[in-house]
């Protein structure tokens, strides 16, 4: 198995880091730059910047979060949030980007995903998808920060956007989304095994032991976490030493 990621996500809403449960209810936490230099003197693998209200106003407004933070952090930086075309990948690139996230305009205009694969190559292009258990083993993707319904088939569509040319997926389960009772393992496993590349799973870790079953049992490329770093819960090193013990293989802090 490769090596699996740890990365930290930072939801953003105007200058501050918020979270919130099921994409609900944002609370600010601080400053974003101040946080990401601080999980990645902690090991983080890579940074994950999501703009939550970037697509009710159908802008992006990271490109100065993202730039003052790769002045200081050299890990990789995935930005997501009211991306709507290659021009608006080409300025987060420059900003420090090296992956980009899209969601709602990749519903609307799926395309897209193929004209941003072209241009920067499928390992920048990051299917963003937001689902929601709609039934057993069935779940819906959804868009503007988990507030508007596609009628999609989350499996359907992440293979569709695969074909298109996304080179990996972010997967956020909204139901699980900053609860910590741990992920939708049943999603991860069923969009793991649709696609051939990397997953990464985001959406209710609480523990340590969290982390090793999105891996072992869903089969998860790199897991996502928010909650349990901003309250300072558990480490990025208790994670990855939990994740080593468990035989999973990471990147030492």
């Amino acid at each position: 198995m490769p090596t699996v990621r740890l990365i930290a996500r930072l939801d953003i809403k105007g200058p501050n880091l918020i979270k919130g449960v099921h994409l609900e209810g944002l609370r600010v936490i601080g400053d974003p730059n101040e946080y990401a230099r601080r999980y990645y003197e902690d090991g983080a693998d890579e940074l994950l910047y999501m703009d939550t209200v970037a697509s009710l106003y159908g802008r992006n407004n990271l490109t100065d979060i993202v730039s003052k933070a790769a002045r200081d952090v050299y890990i990789p930086m995935t930005v997501g949030g009211g991306v709507r075309s290659p021009d608006d990948v080409k300025m987060l690139l420059r900003a420090g980007a090296d992956k980009v996230a899209i969601n709602t305009a990749a519903v609307r205009r799926p395309e897209l995903i193929t004209e941003i694969s072209r241009r920067f190559g499928s390992q920048c292009t990051v299917l963003s998808i937001e689902a929601k258990r709609i039934g057993p083993k069935r779940w819906e993707a959804y868009t503007d920060n988990g507030r508007e319904r596609t009628g999609l088939d989350v499996v359907e569509w992440v293979a569709q956007g695969v074909s298109l040319g996304a080179g990996e997926v972010l997967l956020t389960s909204v139901d699980c989304e900053g609860t910590t009772k741990g992920f939708d393992l049943d999603l991860i496993r069923a969009v793991t095994a649709a696609v051939p590349v990397p997953v990464i799973a985001s959406g209710g870790l609480g523990t340590p032991d969290d982390f090793v079953r999105a891996v072992h049992d869903g089969g998860a490329d790199a897991v996502a976490v928010a909650h349990v770093l901003h309250y300072q819960k558990h480490s990025i090193a208790e994670l990855k030493k939990a994740a080593a013990r468990a035989g999973i293989e990471v990147r030492e802090v």
